[in-house]
C-alpha cells in the first residue's frame, strides 16, 4: 500500500460489504490489527464503519461488535433496517447505508490527503471522483480474486489505488497464531472482549450487502 507517514487518512468502511468480502475470502477480519495497520503507516484521522441495525430483535448479534468498535476507536454509523413485505408477501428488510457513507466522505474530503473506502460497490465511483477533484487520493479496498469479483469494474478503474483484500489477510485475519504470541503485549483485548468480537462471523449476515435482503429463519 502506497502511504506517507505525513498524509492524513480516513477508512470508510461499508460494513455490509467488507463482511461478505471477507467471507467470500473465507477469513474473519480483527478490526484491532486493522486499525493499527493503517495507524503504522499514516496519520489516521478517523476510521467510520457503517452498518444498519434491526432494532426489534430481542438480541441483534451484530450489537456486540458495534459496541466493540464504537469504544475502541471506530467511529460508528448506524440506522435502523426497515422491514417491508414485498408483492409476493415475502417479509424482506431494507438496510442501505450508501447515502450515509457518501455524505461522510464529501464532509471529510477537505480534512484530509488519502481516503481509503473499503467497499466494491460501483454506486461509489462518483463520489469517488468528485472528490479526487478536491484533490484527495482514493485508495479502494475488495477483491478480484473471487468468481465473480467482488469489486464493480468501474470503481476499480476510478480509485488512485486497488488494494486485494486478499493481499492484507496475513496482516488483519483473526486467529492466527500470531495472536497469541502478541497476547502479552500491553494493553491487549480481554478474554470477554474477544469472545463477543468473534461473533462478527455472524454480525453482518443481518444485513446483507445489498438494498435489500430476506431475513434468515430463526
Amino acid at each position: 500500500m502506497n502511504f506517507y507517514p505525513q498524509e492524513r487518512v480516513a477508512l470508510f468502511i461499508d460494513g455490509a460489504n467488507l463482511y461478505a468480502t471477507a467471507r467470500t475470502l473465507n477469513f474473519d477480519i480483527d478490526y484491532k490489527k486493522l486499525q493499527g495497520l493503517f495507524a503504522d503507516k499514516c496519520n489516521l484521522i478517523r476510521a467510520f464503519y457503517y452498518t444498519a441495525l434491526i432494532e426489534d430483535q430481542e438480541y441483534s448479534p451484530i450489537r456486540p461488535l458495534v459496541d466493540w468498535l464504537d469504544y475502541n476507536g471506530y467511529t460508528m454509523v448506524t440506522k435502523p433496517a426497515k422491514e417491508f413485505t414485498d408483492a409476493t408477501g415475502r417479509r424482506k428488510i431494507k438496510g442501505n447505508m450508501d447515502v450515509e457513507l457518501a455524505i461522510d466522505v464529501m464532509e471529510m474530503a477537505q480534512h484530509l490527503d488519502h481516503i481509503v473506502l473499503f467497499s466494491g460497490d460501483g454506486d461509489f465511483r462518483r463520489m469517488v471522483e468528485a472528490v479526487q477533484r478536491k484533490g484527495v487520493r482514493v485508495s479502494v479496498i475488495s477483491t478480484v480474486r473471487t468468481q465473480p469479483s467482488m469489486i464493480a469494474d468501474e470503481l476499480r478503474r476510478q480509485a488512485d489505488h486497488f488494494v486485494d483484500l486478499m493481499d492484507l489477510r496475513g496482516e488483519i485475519e483473526r486467529g492466527l497464531p500470531s495472536d497469541h504470541a502478541r497476547s502479552r503485549d500491553p494493553d491487549p483485548m480481554d478474554a470477554d472482549e474477544e469472545d463477543e468480537l468473534s461473533e462478527d462471523e455472524l454480525a453482518e449476515d443481518e444485513i446483507e450487502d445489498e438494498d435489500y435482503y430476506e431475513p434468515q429463519p430463526a
